[in-house]
């Protein structure tokens, strides 16, 4: 069983509301997350489009150890769920 906590990526965009708010909730629960910033940069959503079909954000990278789940939406109950629970994984 790992006991290592778990790596956040958030993709987000200046100025998006949802993101916003998932940046508030991971400050709040005093978890670490790297943030990519798509904003002027196609590229970045070139790679979102690529791995999950989609050009929007946020998108929400939760993981470790080589295997990451991806939420493609705000869903704060599902990543809160996806934070407490290091080692079940959930098709979200």
């Amino acid at each position: 069983m790992s006991t290592s906590p778990k790596k956040v990526v958030l993709w987000s965009k200046t100025g998006c509301h949802f993101c916003g708010e998932v940046k508030a909730f991971l400050t709040s629960r005093n978890q670490p997350f790297e943030n990519i910033e798509v904003e002027g940069n196609d590229v970045l959503r070139d790679v979102l489009e690529a791995k999950y079909g989609i050009r929007h954000v946020p998108v929400i990278e939760v993981g470790g150890e080589g295997k990451f789940e991806a939420l493609l939406e705000p869903d704060l109950e599902k990543l809160a769920a996806l934070l407490a629970h290091p080692d079940e994984a959930t098709a979200v």
